[in-house]
């Protein structure tokens, strides 16, 4: 912060957070606006008055360890951070008992500290430490300094901790025990030498730590620093180390004669200096759905650090990969010219002969064969302008709806089952919704490792309001080890005990009656859909035993609201659709939409799934969900375009694969996807990638999906583009251009408006403004979406009315069907259709991983994820280990009926019985989990069913070292405890509270006498 009135003293939340409960207390005789119980230093701030708060900080709450925004309360000394507000207080911050005792305080903590700002990579405006001794104009500390007789600890990666810096305010502690809950930091308050310790006095590189970056972010000084800010931040930060200790001496040396104040001033200097050189740009996180914004730190081209502070959907949090996972913006493997392919080598080109052949080929192949021989597929990896202009160009320029993104292998079947159900295939809250909830249920998604900042609002709820946590899975992952009740139903089963448990509460007659009969149609037809689903048929099919069931239905009518997540465990079957209408028919039985904390939340997996089918990137719709079959929408977009818009049905991903192999589809554009390891059954893909006439793949690195191409076009990754993403949220939110595009490559939107051109479509778009002003123009979703509206941090969720007004919380005011109700829908049971059997006796599971994303194309950039996981494994479990003989690092063949791995074993608890899992992140293509699955899908939407196969193990002679390292988080052991535990501080035989110090007098002479003469 750079003043200490608290930089959150105009946080808008605030502001609207005090129509609740409001009441009036008195600070320094002027009556303040307040709400009942927040901390009374919230108030102070507000009013824009400077008092310290070193170890404060408003999203983690009172810490209260370091005593330096005492005030007094109705004539008594008190920490106005711990003080709830209540009615009538009389504070007064500038009583000579307050000033006294707070400049004691602090001068405590600078015993812990050196101030040594000029050279220190902290030194840029935002250390505590510095702008409190600033504030206080602190000439010179008392206590004198006393260096902890322990080492830095450099192992981790990422960052470093240093406890001759630390002033132990226990911020770190905190944010890991109750923001992030991953309950790794403590402190050792009960030892002379008090420190930060990660799993009771591990190395950091070998506990429980994540790496998610949250005490790195919210330490007050430079105890915690990012290595990538080491050394680099500063003019004078890269000296050679004793010539940097020789400076410290130097500051220490001269403190006791010139005071702190010329030292302070030159350092404000130097970072005054330092703002020239650093660019902190806000930016949106490129990986999961989670939708996380934050300031990313760069100095020419190096990253410095990325800095969340107050985003929409994570405020301070951050996991591994958006808070250190950004190697692969600098890689040297980035493709940064056009390539051309001649024989089986690729050849650079310039963008003037790679965009001519480009034209020449997609018009002679449309001649040849019409507009509906090219496919196009748009990313989700890539903003919302981007997904427009890739849909624009297959409709208004070539004339064909074969358009598809990446949501055909994840999310499509959870977007059906919420159209069926009540008319809108988003989030039916905001994570905030989540987190208030009575009750969560988590079916399929492994939250902490997928969604892992959405997963802290869950884990933070349930450890300190008692959220109750239901979890249905297969394996037993980190939010399975934490939930209240964890089912393992049989795998592909997930609908059969939906429907139960809804039968079972309609026969109960637990249902919520008046919202049924207020805003639900179809209620006789769904009660006899699900007739055949009694507890007994439930129990016989999932595993799930009749009196959890019951325990099941009995959670949810009990619970103050209901949030059901689901993610790519129910999506990722043949009957995806089914059970994602079942997930939806059991809320609204249930009374659980139309409210605050409940409703139904698919968890987008990629950073813009969403909106690239908000954008009309899908073979049916245009943007917004508009239907193709419309002739008022396709008369709409006709009159904006300038051109028609074909009628004729297009084809989603998994139908251009078999086009190809038809011989229906001869060329294909693909932009921003792996399809070449994500799809299923990749050999079958592979097959039909040599197939093709022509090719085009646009990405940031030569994937092996560029590998099948004829040209490969060089694309920009976030950090070098303005645009926007929408989140699982349906949050919309800017990204800004932090780097120049590296070398020739360019933004996406650039390149498409381009190709569109040289085939003659004479588009003009001279910023990404100007494609979302169109999209706002022809989306009733988007109708109210301006740059001018999501400045900064500022965001909207849709739909978005013409005035900007947005919807945080869905169906407020009914459905959006004809009548306003939703509707009740009779889905059926689709079984598996890869059953185990004598040969194939296992079923595959998989997924992702914390530390990757994905297939690891961006995350393998990074060595310091490389470090902690370096490839696939394969999982099993104890039960299998013993009967098969088989031990961590033993090389084993998985082999189903559509391919074949090799991989290393990991025998863990988190698996069960015959089952298997292979995260889907490797660098090796040919032992690639998509070598083993299938070519049936959902039935619905066509999303590969890569949860229904089978395989059988064979054990090789082969034996390695463990495929995950010991240094690895998972062999951690947590040390949870209730936060920072101050009370513990305060026990201390040598703790006194600042008020009660007699020789806080002494102060006097080394503190601005007008700091210290108070108002009584």
């Amino acid at each position: 912060m750079t003043s200490m009135k608290g930089t959150y003293a105009n946080n808008s939340l605030a502001e609207a957070s005090l129509n609740t409960n409001e009441l009036q207390v008195t600070v320094n005789g002027t009556p303040q606006r307040a709400r009942a119980g927040e901390p009374l230093l919230e108030v102070i701030n507000r009013a824009g008055l400077e008092i310290p708060q070193v170890c404060y900080h408003p999203q983690l709450g009172p810490i209260q360890t370091c005593d330096t925004c005492l005030v007094e309360v109705n004539g008594e000394l008190v920490r106005s951070c711990g003080t709830p507000v209540t009615e009538g207080l009389s504070v007064r911050t500038e009583t000579e008992a307050a000033r006294r005792s707070r400049a004691a305080a602090f001068d405590k903590i600078l015993g812990n500290h050196l101030l040594y700002c000029t050279v220190c990579d902290n030194n840029n405006g935002n250390c505590v430490v510095h702008n409190t001794t600033a504030l206080l104009r602190v000439e010179h500390q008392v206590t004198p300094y006393h260096p902890k007789p322990y080492p830095k600890d450099e192992s981790n990666p990422f960052y470093r901790y240093d406890p001759d810096q630390c002033i132990l305010c226990g911020r770190c502690v905190e944010a890991c025990q109750n923001l992030q809950v991953n309950e790794t930091l403590t402190i050792n308050w009960e030892d002379p030498n008090p420190r930060v310790l990660w799993d009771g006095g591990r190395p950091i590189d070998e506990s429980s730590c994540v790496s998610c970056g949250h005490c790195v972010t919210v330490c007050p000084c430079n105890a915690l620093m990012e290595k990538s800010m080491l050394g680099e931040a500063g003019l004078m930060t890269d000296l050679p180390l004793p010539i940097f200790n020789s400076a410290v001496d130097l500051v220490k040396a001269a403190e006791p004669s010139v005071g702190y104040g010329p030292i302070l001033r030159l350092s404000d200097t130097e970072h005054a200096m330092r703002e020239e050189s650093i660019k902190r740009t806000k930016t949106v996180c490129t990986y999961c759905g989670v939708g996380c914004s934050f300031e990313v730190w760069t100095k020419d081209r190096h990253i410095l650090k990325v800095e969340p502070t107050h985003g929409p959907a994570n405020g301070v949090s951050t996991c591994i990969k958006g808070k250190f996972g950004w190697d692969y913006v600098n890689s040297d493997r980035r493709v940064t010219t056009p390539l051309i392919r001649e024989g089986n080598t690729f050849r650079e080109a310039s963008w003037d002969e790679a965009l001519s052949y480009i034209a020449r080929r997609m018009t002679e192949i449309k001649a040849a064969h019409g507009p509906d021989a090219l496919a196009f597929i748009a990313s989700s990896k890539c903003t919302n302008e981007e997904s427009w202009l890739m849909q624009k160009l297959a409709r208004s320029v070539i004339g064909t709806n074969n358009m598809d993104n990446c949501s055909r292998y994840c999310q499509s079947p959870a977007t059906m089952g919420l159209w069926r159900t009540v008319g809108y295939g988003g989030d039916s809250g905001s994570i905030s919704d989540i987190e208030q909830a009575g009750l969560v249920i988590g079916i399929g998604t492994n939250t902490a490792e997928s969604h892992p900042v959405l997963a802290t609002r869950v884990k933070r709820s349930h450890k300190l309001r008692g959220q109750r946590l239901i979890v249905a899975d297969l394996r037993e992952h980190e939010m399975a080890q934490r939930a209240d009740l964890f089912v393992r139903p049989n795998p592909g089963t997930d609908f059969v005990w939906l429907s139960a448990v809804a039968r079972f509460i309609l026969d109960e007659g637990l249902e919520d009656k008046e919202f049924l009969a207020r805003w639900v149609n179809d209620l006789d037809e769904f009660r006899a859909s699900i007739e055949e689903y009694t507890l007994e048929r439930a129990e016989e099919i999932t595993g799930i035993s009749q009196d959890v069931l019951r325990q099941i239905a009995h959670e949810i009518v009990n619970a103050d609201g209901t949030c059901i997540m689901w993610a790519m465990g129910v999506t990722q079957q043949c009957g995806g659709s089914e059970t994602s209408t079942a997930i939806s028919n059991l809320l609204l039985v249930t009374g659980n939409y139309m409210r605050p904390g409940a409703g139904s939340y698919p968890l987008r997996g990629h950073n813009n799934v969403q909106g690239a089918s908000d954008m009309g990137a899908m073979p049916n719709f245009v943007g917004g969900y508009q239907s193709i079959n419309d002739e008022g929408v396709r008369a709409k977009f006709a009159a904006k375009w300038g051109t028609e818009l074909p009628t004729n049905k297009g084809l989603d991903n998994h139908e251009m694969v078999h086009g190809i192999h038809a011989g229906t589809i001869k060329a294909v554009y693909l932009k921003g996807e792996e399809m070449g390891l994500v799809d299923s059954n990749i050999n079958y893909v592979d097959q039909a990638f040599e197939m093709l006439e022509f090719f085009v793949v646009q990405e940031v690195f030569f994937s092996r999906t560029a590998e099948f191409a004829d040209v490969v076009l060089p694309a920009s990754p976030s950090l070098e583009k303005d645009g926007t993403f929408t989140n699982t949220e349906r949050r919309i939110q800017r990204l800004y251009r932090a780097l120049e595009p590296l070398g020739q490559s360019k933004p996406d939107w650039e390149i498409i408006q381009a190709v569109a051109n040289a085939l003659g479509a004479g588009w003009n778009y001279q910023h990404p403004s100007e494609i979302m002003d169109e999209i706002a123009s022809l989306v009733p979703l988007y109708a109210g979406v301006t740059y001018e509206r999501l400045e900064g941090f500022k965001s909207l969720q849709w739909p978005v009315l013409p005035d900007g007004s947005d919807t945080p919380l869905l169906f407020t005011e009914g459905f959006p069907f004809p009548d306003g109700k939703a509707r009740l829908y009779p889905a059926q049971f689709i079984g598996r259709f890869e059953p185990l059997d004598e040969e194939y006796d296992l079923h595959l599971n998989n997924g992702r991983m914390l530390e990757h994303f994905h297939e690891g194309n961006m995350t393998y950039k990074s060595p310091g994820i490389t470090h902690k996981v370096p490839g696939m494994f394969i999982e099993v479990s104890e039960e299998l280990a013993r009967e098969r003989g088989l031990e961590n690092g033993r090389f084993v063949r998985l082999v189903s009926r559509h391919g074949a791995i090799k991989g290393r074993v990991l025998v863990s608890g988190r698996v069960f019985g015959k089952q298997v899992y292979v995260p889907m992140n490797t660098q090796e293509a040919p032992h690639m989990v998509n070598r083993l699955t299938g070519s049936h899908t959902d039935l619905s939407t066509h999303t590969p069913a890569y949860k229904d196969t089978a395989v059988r193990l064979e054990v090789l002679p082969d034996m390695g070292d463990s495929p995950l390292p010991r240094w690895n988080h998972r062999y951690g052991q947590p040390t949870p405890q209730r936060g920072v535990e101050v009370e513990r501080k305060w026990r201390r035989a040598d703790y006194v509270f600042p008020g009660h110090l007699p020789g806080r007098m002494q102060l006097a002479r080394h503190v601005a006498p007008e700091l210290i003469g108070g108002d009584d």
